[in-house]
């Protein structure tokens, strides 16, 4: 999943971005297939573009394994030849409730496209956006003083937080 250094935005590149995303799949059920696609866009959009500055990091680039342990979320950063950077821990519930919230307005996206009419399935993605952009802020929020992310890292960030929290 890493890319190499001809990839766009890697030439050369800025030190703080990550390079390799890995969530961990051990708490993972199987994923409806919209699901799996919004974990793969966002994996694959962040590793495109993405701006990761670890608190008083001498640079990368950074390999990222995202994972929910005793209640937290972890941030497992690691550099070359997976070498220990450093781990953040954050609390989940500042996070739940928009989670939560983010999943039932989802639902209602993924059988509104099915149904409804175009106007109906537009408000819906608005309100879906919204909340989106609501845990993103919360996530930089979170991560201020420890990783310093740019608004549009948080977002793909957050979609990979959402994907963490599906339960069988």
């Amino acid at each position: 999943m890493a890319h190499s250094d001809d990839t766009p935005g890697s030439a050369g590149g800025d030190p703080y971005r990550l390079i390799d995303i890995t969530l961990d799949e051990t708490t993972v059920v199987r994923r409806s297939p919209d699901i799996e696609h919004e974990r793969k866009v966002a994996i694959y959009d962040l590793l495109e573009e993405n701006s990761f500055r670890p608190n008083g990091s001498d640079g990368g680039p950074y390999k990222l394994h995202l994972s929910v342990q005793e209640n937290r979320l972890v941030f497992d950063v690691r550099i070359e030849e997976d070498k220990e950077h450093g781990k953040v821990m954050l609390s989940l519930a500042p996070f739940r409730k928009i989670v939560k919230d983010y999943f039932l307005i989802c639902e209602s996206y993924y059988d509104a496209i099915k149904t409804a009419a175009p106007a109906q399935i537009e408000a819906i993605d608005m309100g879906r956006r919204g909340l989106h952009n609501e845990g993103s802020e919360l996530l930089k929020a979170r991560l201020d003083g420890k990783i310093e992310v740019d608004f549009d890292t948080a977002r793909r960030l957050f979609t990979l937080i959402c994907v963490l929290h599906i339960k069988g």
